[in-house]
């Protein structure tokens, strides 16, 4: 049922039925990437009415998906906050969630040897575009994921910080993308913020989804199948084709080879042992990279067939629904970038619903009142 409003002395006063109050909780995706955020909010009950992301690829995903959602296509520290405002028709303090992964490349464990060096990267100070949304929007509730590297960097000391000073009451926590529901290991540092409640984190779920529960409805792909992300187009070396061959099905790994079938390069380093190995049908997948579709940048190898899993399988992986699109327009290996740098929906919608929850029960006490 539409809002109902009743003029009195010029001034119109907006009455919203208490079962409408969903359809009121708005959320801005901030470094929206290719939209696994903003469609886990989806799933949770937000209505996503905006986003930004600089990077040309991704928002020609994201539009194609999220098509109703207004995007700003630049980089963020060119977007005047209060312009963002005007166009939404927002005033501070009525935005209900506030929601973004600003780049984590400069935390990442792979460049800092997890932890040991520090990397100097100007997109660490991302995050402080984020706090520049906050201090102008004020909004009711804050999500803020990244790598666990920022939980012990001093930027989020500093952002946390500010947000004492603007009253937000927060919870930072290192989370397991596979313990919400993803078939995928993957952990994530979340922050959730609020003026209005007690933050509070999702229980993680009993049951862990599989590799199996994923892919394995999937038809063996072709060279020219319906589905473009879901293709055969690798195009190996005898040597290595024979050796993909020989690694034991179901979780086997280079390893089992021996001496005499590994590659040479692979003998003289003992590091990134998931290199050429498969997955396994019963266990979560390793985390999703951006080299997903390559076997030498991982265990992408798909359980029992000899191929690296396709751009569909790791989107799957990601938890993306079957029908998502991602763009091919500048090739496989940049379908497989946005895929692996995006958040899984199903994280996002298992930690969103508690604040969803939270910030319905503050309406409905407001409205009470």
């Amino acid at each position: 049922m539409p809002a109902e409003f009743v003029l009195t002395s010029n001034i119109i006063l907006w009455y919203i039925p208490a079962k409408d109050l969903d359809a009121m909780l708005r959320a801005i995706d901030l470094f929206s990437g290719c939209g696994g955020l903003t469609l886990g909010l989806k799933k949770a009950g937000f209505n996503v009415i905006a986003a930004v992301d600089n990077d040309p690829l991704s928002v020609e995903t994201y539009k194609a998906n999220h098509p109703e959602v207004e995007v700003w296509e630049t980089d963020i520290g060119k977007i005047p906050v209060r312009e963002v405002m005007r166009k939404l028709r927002l005033r501070s303090g009525a935005l209900d969630l506030l929601a973004g992964c600003p780049p984590c490349q400069g935390f990442s464990t792979m460049r800092t040897l997890n932890g040991k060096n520090s990397v100097r990267d100007e997109r660490n100070d991302l995050v402080f575009e984020f706090m520049r949304f906050v201090r102008v929007l004020r909004p009711k509730a804050i999500m803020l994921e990244n790598v666990p590297g920022l939980a012990k960097n001093f930027r989020l000391t500093r952002f946390c910080n500010q947000l004492r000073s603007l009253r937000y009451k927060f919870k930072v926590r290192v989370l397991n993308a596979a313990d919400y529901g993803v078939p995928q290991r993957r952990r994530r540092m979340i922050l959730i913020a609020s003026r209005e409640f007690e933050p509070e984190f999702a229980r993680p779920s009993l049951h862990k989804r599989t590799v199996r529960d994923a892919i394995a409805s999937l038809p063996a792909p072709t060279d020219d199948g319906r589905d473009p992300l879901h293709r055969n187009e690798e195009n190996r070396s005898n040597r290595i084709a024979e050796m993909i061959h020989s690694i034991p099905k179901d979780g086997g790994s280079r390893k089992d080879l021996g001496p005499q079938k590994q590659l040479k390069c692979h003998l003289r380093c003992d590091g990134f042992k998931d290199v050429y190995g498969r997955m396994a049908w019963e266990e979560v997948a390793p985390t999703i990279t951006s080299g997903c579709i390559n076997p030498s940048k991982g265990r992408f190898l798909h359980p029992s067939q000899d191929r690296a899993i396709t751009l569909r399988e790791a989107a799957l992986l990601q938890s993306f629904p079957r029908n998502y699109t991602i763009s091919l327009q500048h090739g496989r290996y940049s379908a497989a970038s946005l895929i692996g740098n995006a958040l899984p929906p199903q994280f996002i919608t298992g930690l969103a619903k508690p604040i969803r929850k939270l910030l319905l029960g503050d309406e409905r006490k407001g409205e009470r009142k």
